[in-house]
């Protein structure tokens, strides 16, 4: 009998991947970790951040190895009618393409979304690009900080004092590589009704304005565009950090009722009933006023006891702590938030299933690792193989690697 457990959530979907960098291989990591079976197929150089730092001669890249664990690799150089040919082998029994290619490149292979579409009727074609392929911008390179410059974030970040500032992570692929998965999953679900499969596109543009909630609303609402604050909420008050005894923390209150509890706990109940602040519309009025009255309480208290008592008293306060504290919490731990294997450790999955647990089977792949496995299950035999790579076809070794 089979244990539902030890199958992941999408056990059995084929994945061929084609993507590089971070949006692609994010989205495909996670389908992964639920256990579709995901090939990369990375080019005759392999996929550029294995030579991002930090590189570590034992392990590879930091970089590559946050975004590709749970995947098999074979390098194929799909500029060469062969190359080509043999990504048609392994696409017989695929669900899913992923490429991050400039638009109108498989068009120009021969092997574009029409021609897929006939070949493979069932196939889910998924492209990740920077801002489509139509428009003034279509087929135009989109990177993670020119989007977010572009889409309104950086305007919207940082402080009165320091100015406009990317976000500290790439916020823009990783929620790029999200909303793809979503596409994917809702194009296979569709395809049970259907019985076809069909082309999902998702961009980095979009992507960025889809995100800047709630800037955008705000500004439909009122024609005015938002400048950077720096931690205060532009919304909600006090929604923002203080300075502690010993270091900053977090309180997010995100109604009336919130912050009267916060006052009770921290032992100035007489604020709530401060006319300047008695209700959200006031205290953003007075914002000013609320924070100096904030620090006075918060100045006398340590970050993590006064953050623990809150919470356990359900109001939202959290230390604004480094990774490592994050990774090596007692929560954390008892979560399970970091897994294991061989010599990879990584962040888990955050989407926990009743039955079906994610999980690592793979660790991150040494460039073109699989590549003998991947061409033997698609029906090549030794010397087709020993052929191929003679050719320069398939690549067993990175060209012009760092």
């Amino acid at each position: 009998m089979i244990n539902e457990a030890t199958l992941g959530a999408i056990a059995g979907l084929r994945v061929i991947d084609l993507t590089r960098v971070l949006g692609g291989p994010y989205c495909t990591q996670i389908l992964g970790d639920h256990g579709a079976e995901i090939i990369k197929v990375e080019p005759p150089a392999g996929d550029e951040t294995r030579d991002w730092a930090p590189v570590l001669a034992e392990t590879g890249s930091a970089y590559f190895n946050g975004a590709n664990r749970n995947k098999r690799s074979i390098g194929l150089d799909l500029t060469k009618p062969r190359g080509r040919d043999v990504l048609m082998l392994m696409l017989q029994d695929a669900d899913v393409l992923i490429e991050n290619f400039k638009p109108g490149t498989l068009d120009k292979w021969g092997i574009g979304n029409a021609f897929l579409r006939d070949k493979f009727p069932r196939l889910i074609h998924c492209r990740i690009s920077g801002f489509g392929g139509d428009g003034p911008r279509g087929g135009q390179p989109g990177y993670d900080a020119i989007v977010q410059a572009m889409a309104g974030m950086i305007a919207a970040n940082g402080s009165p004092q320091g100015g406009p500032t990317r976000i500290g992570i790439p916020v823009v692929d990783l929620t790029t590589g999200l909303y793809a998965t979503i596409g994917i999953l809702m194009a296979l679900i569709e395809r049970q009704t259907s019985g076809r499969g069909q082309f999902v596109e998702a961009t980095l543009f979009e992507t960025g304005l889809a995100i800047m909630h709630p800037h955008a609303s705000n500004y439909f609402f009122t024609g005015k565009t938002p400048v950077p604050t720096g931690n205060p909420h532009p919304s909600l008050a006090p929604y923002e950090s203080f300075e502690t005894r010993n270091g900053l923390i977090f309180i997010g209150v995100g109604n009336d009722g919130t912050f009267r509890k916060l006052c009770q706990e921290i032992g100035r109940p007489e604020l709530a009933s401060d006319k300047r602040f008695t209700t959200n519309r006031e205290r953003i009025a007075n914002r000013d006023a609320l924070r100096v009255e904030m620090e006075k309480v918060f100045k006398d208290f340590d970050s993590d006891p006064l953050c623990d008592r809150l919470l356990a008293a359900g109001l939202p306060a959290g230390p604004i702590q480094s990774i490592d504290k994050a990774l090596e919490s007692p929560h954390s731990q008892a979560r399970g938030d970091v897994v294991a294997k061989d010599w990879y450790k990584g962040v888990a999955s955050p989407v926990r299933f009743e039955r079906n647990r994610a999980s690592v089977r793979y660790a991150p792949p040494r460039f073109s690792e699989h590549a003998a496995d991947i061409l033997t299950e698609a029906g090549l035999g030794e010397a087709d193989i020993a052929d191929l790579v003679a050719s320069g076809v398939v690549c067993k070794t990175r060209k012009g690697a760092q």
